[in-house]
């Protein structure tokens, strides 16, 4: 059985996000989108609310779960039986930081594969940061997030 880990913060699932979701759910028997504690970043959603946006967004695809971790991803996949670790590139930039991520998972434990997914050309231009930026400032950022996590986001943004 072909398991994988799709890690990250999430803060908020993008239709980047979820496009990488889509396809690798065709690709592996399980696929878990485990969101990623971040201690270097302020999340606009507390990880309970980004489990629950996720978990809509990816409620058509059956063998996709949504977990929460807060441990080196290399100790996640041992604990969920995950031999693949998907990743997603935008850009080189993406590629270079994600290299060096992948060499170091492998010095951890050289059973795990990570596998590279390129963005969509459509979504390239997409990160969670800068999608929180225009929202901050009334952008209109519907077509860059899945469901209400837009309309989410606007509310949280403005109470803020």
């Amino acid at each position: 059985m072909k398991v994988a880990v799709f890690p990250g913060s999430f803060d908020p699932l993008t239709r980047g996000h979820l496009d990488l979701i889509k396809r690798g759910s065709q690709l592996f028997d399980q696929l878990a989108v485990a969101v990623m504690i971040n201690v270097g970043k302020q999340p606009v959603f507390t990880v309970d609310e980004r489990v629950a946006q996720i978990k809509t967004a990816v409620s058509p695809y059956d063998n996709v779960s949504v977990i929460t971790a807060n441990e080196l991803t290399v100790n996640l996949m041992n604990r969920v039986g995950a031999d693949y670790l998907l990743r997603g590139l935008r850009n080189t930039n993406d590629f270079q930081y994600e290299r060096d991520i992948a060499a170091m998972n492998q010095h951890l434990d050289n059973q795990i594969e990570t596998l590279f997914m390129l963005a969509d050309p459509k979504y390239q231009h997409l990160s969670s940061s800068l999608i929180k930026e225009v929202a901050k400032f009334g952008g209109d950022v519907s077509e860059y997030l899945p469901g209400e996590i837009a309309e989410q986001l606007t509310e949280k943004l403005r109470r803020n």
